[in-house]
């Protein structure tokens, strides 16, 4: 469903356009997140198909005015199925010299620029190491560079209101928000409620937002050079329910409703960190649907937290990112000593140590596998786009409870952060999740003795009647589950959780293809590399080249499929946000040379980097 009321004033006819990237950058204090979404939301609700990349700083207060302090925004919006955030944008939005300087080679070649022109003062010019205005100079001829005074704009809109210069200031972005309104044909209906609802309790605050909006508006209806205006029609989709989610809230949604579809209480025990801190914020939100969240004092006491939890028969998760990972190591292995369903959720960024907090990074790969001491397997799971959150969520959950283990889930900062429309199912439509609670009197409990199809033990919770057992790290003895330190024994239960894990690779779908069965090229991918490679595949294929591409989800154990899978295909072309993670674990189970491509920048491939290299290796000229 979607709404497609104009903005006020209604613009000249639009030229038709089937996709549009827009990229709003400026200091951190311009709200250049917050208009980004609102403009998001907006085109959601207009029907479109999109994609979200928000990109801010690591430092809370960076100076401003500085390069280090630019944050942005941006939306790639289409009449069709899209599956990325866009390389480069077709319209910059710069609300200072520094935004511009740091974003300006991306733009494409005569695009849209729209700068703030009151903030290109000499202070500005010099803090960013620009010697002449770029705005005189003529070193932005190759772009249609449209020059807005926004910030005396914004002054002049809210001149009938009490706040100060200062005050008067901040509500800019939503001047600048009103000019893209225009020239999109964004509907401004949902921007008004959203300022009505957050700043009611100041009523100033929602006039000055209102008065500025509409100030930009009207600002483009009387500019001359606003006159050309543009529309993306509505996309096809699929008939339901929809609504925009970052990956962060998908990953709540789909943990709650697993733990809901079991009938169980969720537990979060989490220590902030980002970027996995929003998942935190949303399944606090959750508390009537029987759901804890605790906010620990570190990443050991939010680890073992849950896992106490799920000793006491709820649903234990903890999120973090890769720093957290590695503090969390031992007590993972606690939990799978005892066998216990856990989900921990890793939000993947840019490292080693702080590194990069707030880019993204397919970064480890490596310690989620084997970043434990012991034999010590686990099952991972990767999502590859952010409605995709929902639903490894919901399966990490369900391979938790159903063979007692800890499982883990790679997301990373694109998805966690990124919006794309996601489809709302229906309850009857999610998968069952199984799991065997020991009864209270149960003859001959043993606390190991497995169901034979899953080599899952009961979960027996603590204070029923005749289900004592011995909980703790030291090596059980199997099906009594006393502590054994006989050698046979050891290795024998070592075997049996290792292929308690090898079986999940037998409870997942086949693994799909787009393309060809057989071709000369396979990409493989994982995680959030998945729209950038389905782009290049999909070009690719439209120029005729001998090319597929397969996703996986699961990974650790491999799919049962997938050896087949690879077999059918002469090259195989991995492209990862690391040096080489994937490749090196594909090479090494199944012998093939597998291809590498990967890029360390924090930031995420694009099509065409893709599209390169499977030319390169397909010998394209």
């Amino acid at each position: 469903m979607h709404t497609k009321t104009a903005p006020e004033g209604t613009p000249p006819k639009p030229v038709e356009l089937e996709e549009v990237i827009i990229r709003f950058a400026g200091d951190s204090g311009d709200g250049m997140q917050l208009t980004g979404t609102q403009f998001s939301s907006s085109t959601a609700l207009a029907g479109n198909d999109i994609v979200t990349l928000p990109d801010y700083p690591a430092e809370i207060r960076a100076p401003a005015g500085t390069l280090a302090g630019v944050s942005a925004f941006q939306i790639h919006f289409s009449s069709f199925d899209i599956h990325t955030p866009g390389g480069s944008p077709d319209v910059l939005v710069a609300m200072n010299p520094a935004a511009l300087k740091l974003n300006i080679p991306d733009l494409k070649e005569n695009g849209i620029l729209i700068v703030n022109e009151d903030a290109f003062t000499k202070r500005n010019l010099e803090r960013v190491g620009y010697e002449e205005n770029p705005l005189d100079d003529h070193s932005l001829a190759a772009y249609r560079t449209l020059r807005v005074p926004l910030t005396t704009v914004t002054r002049k809109a809210l001149e009938s209101t009490s706040l100060t210069p200062k005050e008067k200031d901040r509500s800019k972005n939503f001047v600048a928000l009103g000019l893209m309104y225009w020239l999109y044909h964004r509907s401004t209906d949902a921007t008004k409620r959203w300022i009505e609802t957050k700043f009611k309790a100041r009523p100033e605050l929602v006039e000055a937002n209102l008065l500025a909006l509409k100030g930009g508006l009207e600002y483009a209806r009387a500019a001359e050079f606003f006159q050309t205006t543009y529309e993306v029609p509505p996309a096809p989709m699929e008939p339901g329910f929809y609504r925009s989610v970052s990956g962060n809230s998908a990953m709540a949604m789909g943990l709650v409703a697993a733990a809901r579809r079991a009938g169980i209480t969720l537990y979060q025990g989490s220590y902030p960190i980002t970027p996995a801190s929003d998942i935190l914020h949303e399944l606090s939100r959750y508390k009537h649907f029987d759901v804890i969240t605790f906010q620990a004092e570190d990443e050991i006491a939010a680890v073992t937290s849950a896992i106490g939890a799920s000793y006491a028969g709820a649903l234990g998760i903890t999120t973090t990112s890769g720093p957290g990972l590695a503090l969390k190591g031992e007590s993972l292995g606690l939990a799978l000593m005892t066998e216990l369903p856990l989900v921990l959720v890793d939000v993947m960024r840019g490292g080693p140590s702080t590194g990069l907090p707030t880019k993204l990074e397919q970064s480890d790969l490596n310690i989620a596998l084997f970043g434990r001491h012991g034999e010590s397997p686990l099952p991972v799971i990767a999502p590859a786009t952010p409605a995709d959150c929902f639903w490894s969520a919901f399966e990490a959950a369900r391979l938790a409870m159903k063979y007692m283990t800890p499982v883990i889930v790679l997301s990373d900062g694109y998805l966690a952060n990124g919006t794309e429309p996601f489809r709302i199912p229906e309850v009857e439509d999610l998968p069952e999740v199984t799991y065997h609670y020991a009864e209270a009197g149960e003859k001959d409990f043993q606390p190991y003795r497995r169901d034979p199809e899953t080599l899952a033990r009961p979960w027996a919770t603590p204070g029923t009647e005749g289900l004592e057992h011995r909980i703790g790290g030291l090596e059980k003895s199997n099906v009594t589950g006393a502590v054994d330190y006989d050698p046979l024994n050891h290795e024998r239960m070592v075997r049996l959780r290792e292929e308690k894990v090898e079986r999940v690779a037998g409870d997942v779908p086949e693994t799909e293809v787009f393309g060809p069965e057989t071709a000369d090229l396979l990409v493989l991918g994982w995680g959030s590399t998945y729209g950038a490679i389905r782009g290049a595949v999909n070009r690719s294929l439209k120029k005729g080249l001998s090319v597929a591409h397969a996703h996986i989800r699961l990974v650790n154990p491999f799919p049962a499929d997938l050896e087949t899978l690879l077999g059918r295909y002469r090259r195989v072309l991995v492209p990862e946000l690391n040096s080489g993670q994937l490749a090196m674990l594909i090479r090494a189970h199944f012998l093939i040379d597998a291809v590498k491509l990967n890029k360390i920048q924090g930031k995420p491939f694009s099509v065409e980097e893709i599209q390169g290299r499977i030319e390169e290796l397909l010998e394209v000229n």
